[in-house]
């Protein structure tokens, strides 16, 4: 029996092992990595976690060809601890193609098997560019929506592009929507290598509070594929409040905000939590009151010593941010505020960080 055989044998036998002996745990242990070109070797990343209570060590890979090459850490691995094992196809043969490997630890009765498939042509467009956000099967141009400056009764539409890089035809469609949002997909079924254009269409008369409100929707690939984190798209929505037209004599007699400074930067130097305050004065004539104040991202805290400043009345804003969790967030960190000055419905704060 040959290697590509034997580990085919213990793939089948794997899956009658009992679950409760399986250790390490992958996100995926199959992926396909769509089309490569002639020669332009190409990755799988899998990623793990060690869920054992005590720390592990992978003692070796068998792959089922000289094709591939794995990579996988060589220390030890802690309790919880997450880590990733490279694939690498050399890409050296024309047509489809599907590698096998074990990964051989301490922490498992039987190997785990990982399995990259995919298709080597001629030539391969890079795609990178024009499709930068990597959700398997399929490429999209952004993995965020923004609905800004609604007013109530609008139905504005943002547009998601999406390509198809896998080997299949494909039937992508929008998960999770919340009944505020509605999506289509033209076509509805593209090729590989074809793109396809996602029409997201927002119906604010379903939305009952005023500021920011976000979602979080899934792209998948075909009907009956479950929601994963490298599919998922961000959608936020700021509502504004309705002002009945004002003259500018009017607003003479209208609260008015002003800021101290209009952004924020951070610049941790090595430290993990920073603090800053925003000055926030009604330099109106009627009192300014602050009806919303979020957040676009996790990594801050934010806190408002009044929420209604009469005339000369000022008012700090401190925003607290965490280096670490800030790092991890895939929108620029903002704060949102919606205020009753007409000229300032809306306020947005930005967050730098370095």
């Amino acid at each position: 029996m040959n290697k590509r055989n034997t580990i085919l044998l213990l793939m089948l036998l794997a899956t009658f092992a009992p679950l409760a002996a399986q250790r390490l745990i992958a996100t995926k242990t199959v992926i396909d990595v769509g089309r490569t070109g002639f020669q332009q070797p190409v990755t799988a990343v899998f990623e793990f976690r060690n869920k054992s209570i005590r720390r592990l060590k992978i003692e070796g890979v068998d792959v089922d060809c000289n094709c591939t090459v794995v990579e996988y850490p060589k220390t030890v691995i802690g309790m919880g601890e997450h880590f990733q094992i490279k694939m690498t196809y050399d890409a050296q043969q024309m047509g489809h193609f599907d590698k096998q490997a074990a990964i051989i630890s301490n922490g498992t009765t039987k190997p785990v098997y990982i399995r990259m498939k995919g298709v080597v042509v001629a030539e391969v467009q890079n795609m990178g560019a024009s499709y930068p956000v990597d959700m398997g099967e399929l490429l999209a141009d952004r993995n965020e929506l923004e609905f800004d400056n609604v007013n109530k009764g609008d139905t504005p539409v943002q547009q998601l592009h999406i390509y198809n890089n896998g080997t299949r035809a494909l039937h992508p469609y929008l998960m999770h929507l919340p009944s505020y949002l509605s999506a289509t997909v033209t076509p509805e079924q593209i090729g590989p290598g074809r793109s396809a254009t996602v029409n997201v269409t927002l119906n604010s008369s379903h939305i009952s509070s005023y500021g920011l409100t976000q979602a979080t929707i899934y792209l998948a690939a075909n009907p009956g594929d479950k929601a994963s984190a490298d599919c998922q798209i961000g959608v936020s929505t700021v509502l504004l409040p309705h002002f009945s037209p004002i003259s500018e004599k009017q607003k003479q007699y209208m609260p008015k905000m002003h800021l101290s400074q209009d952004s924020i930067g951070f610049d941790f130097h090595g430290k993990q939590k920073l603090s800053k305050v925003i000055l926030i004065s009604n330099v109106g004539r009627t009192a300014l009151k602050i009806s919303s104040l979020q957040m676009f991202t996790g990594g801050l805290k934010i806190s408002l010593s009044k929420r209604e400043l009469q005339p000369g009345e000022t008012a700090k804003l401190k925003v607290t941010a965490q280096r670490s969790e800030l790092l991890k967030v895939r929108t620029r960190p903002r704060v949102l505020m919606i205020t009753n000055d007409p000229d300032n419905a809306k306020v947005v704060i930005p967050i730098g960080v370095k």
